[in-house]
């Protein structure tokens, strides 16, 4: 398929873009799986009680079974006692099972989402920055005039030396690479900016 690519004056020339990313058939069943798997891995679980198992101490009995008239105890470990071991408390990061993400899942929920901003007219092609930006003032007049705001903007590595510096104190816009997005931040930002050599990098990981 066919898309504008911008330059910073706004000309635009007709560029071809890959079917199988920005034409894909939208998959909603898929892409609510893999947010719920990504969001689910995001969670960091550290809180962690020691189990009767993991309290150091002796573990004879505290005193004999009969004939004291207590109720019968075996070590002070037990969850019972103060200092003992904690009853059903949370386990710690190694006990939760990750949820796994395979490739063909990430390609296609990326390539339903991708889809879904060209639909939506919420995406944006670029010439590569040629040129360094590095006054966030500048970068911002150029971002009012393409209404670029909520955005992710995903740029080659020499158009990312050339205007990094100046996006990155502008607020709600993520500044990545094709190597350092998932689904989420795709559904995270209204809008998704490409440069033209950052959609080459992308269409080369799906061919």
């Amino acid at each position: 398929m066919k898309i504008d690519k911008l330059d910073l004056n706004g000309k635009k020339v007709s560029i071809e873009i890959l079917d199988k990313i920005f034409s894909a058939k939208i998959n909603k069943k898929l892409i609510s799986s893999v947010l719920y798997k990504t969001n689910a891995n995001y969670k960091g679980r550290h809180a962690k009680t020691k189990q009767q198992n993991e309290v150091s101490g002796p573990t004879s009995k505290i005193y004999a079974q009969k004939g004291t008239g207590n109720a019968r105890h075996a070590s002070r470990k037990a969850p019972i006692f103060v200092g003992g071991g904690i009853a059903h408390g949370p386990k710690g990061e190694l006990s939760y099972k990750k949820r796994k993400l395979n490739k063909s899942e990430k390609k296609q929920s990326i390539a339903s989402l991708m889809s879904e901003k060209v639909k939506n007219n919420n995406l944006l092609v670029f010439s590569d920055f040629k040129s360094e930006i590095k006054k966030t003032k500048e970068m911002n007049l150029i971002f009012k005039k393409f209404e670029i705001k909520n955005s992710l903007v995903i740029l080659d590595k020499l158009s990312k030396e050339k205007i990094e510096k100046s996006i990155r104190n502008i607020p709600n816009i993520k500044v990545t690479d094709v190597n350092h997005f998932s689904a989420y931040d795709i559904v995270k930002f209204k809008k998704i900016v490409f440069t033209e050599s950052s959609v080459k990098e992308l269409e080369k990981r799906y061919n």
